[in-house]
């Protein structure tokens, strides 16, 4: 779990891939303050497990889900990424509650100076807007942002400009893919409200499996 509070901007150190492993090795300094082999860290927002490290890197492999799902496949050597340790119980959760489980990603529309601010919207498959809401919670690459507002296919945050120098996002620019996970209790809320046969099945996923109430189609 974690706070969606970037702690520090590492850099990909390597890149190695294998027709059957992707591994990414990244430099950072804070993140590797008393990490162990099997610590969590998310890196742009994605949760994953420490498998190896020195005094300058950590390295960690990415399964194909987390390639398909995320941006992570697109890094290369010297790119800058937002790095998070899992939270303890002692930490104050300055951010959202943030599982590191991607749900897809989106597209930079455009960047807009406001004073100091910086206002970004970004672009995304209509399937994830019905959980982005105004003055709601979205992490972007991991970090924990508020929804100011909202379109069919698009939502709009603002960084301040201290946010701005803390986080790899006023880098990209428009065109690039960025890592989106939704608040997870909008996803519980869904599920806990759907309407369920006798057997608890939600009549959502009869119909995305091909069912009828007279049985299969």
């Amino acid at each position: 779990m974690f706070t969606g509070l970037v702690e520090e901007i590492g850099v990909v150190a390597a890149v190695a891939k294998s027709a059957d492993s992707f591994d990414l090795t990244v430099s950072a300094e804070t993140v590797l303050d008393g990490v162990k082999l099997g610590d969590s860290i998310a890196v742009n927002g994605v949760c994953l497990t420490v498998t190896s490290f020195d005094d300058k890197t950590f390295t960690v492999g990415l399964a194909p889900e987390t390639l398909a799902r995320t941006n992570l496949g697109d890094l290369a050597k010297g790119d800058p990424v937002n790095l998070e340790r899992s939270l303890l119980p002692t930490t104050r959760l300055g951010g959202h509650f943030v599982q590191g489980h991607v749900d897809g990603t989106g597209t930079i529309s455009s960047f807009r100076p406001d004073n100091d601010a910086l206002w970004l919207t970004v672009k995304t498959d209509p399937a994830l807007m019905r959980y982005i809401v105004t003055k709601g919670y979205i992490a972007i690459d991991g970090t924990s942002l508020t929804v100011v507002d909202t379109g069919p296919d698009w939502f709009n945050v603002t960084l301040i400009d201290y946010t701005q120098a803390k986080i790899i996002l006023p880098r990209k620019k428009p065109g690039d893919a960025v890592n989106l996970e939704v608040d997870i209790l909008a996803k519980y809320v869904e599920r806990l409200t759907q309407p369920r046969d006798g057997a608890g099945v939600t009549s959502q996923f009869l119909t995305e499996h091909g069912f009828t109430k007279e049985g299969a189609r």
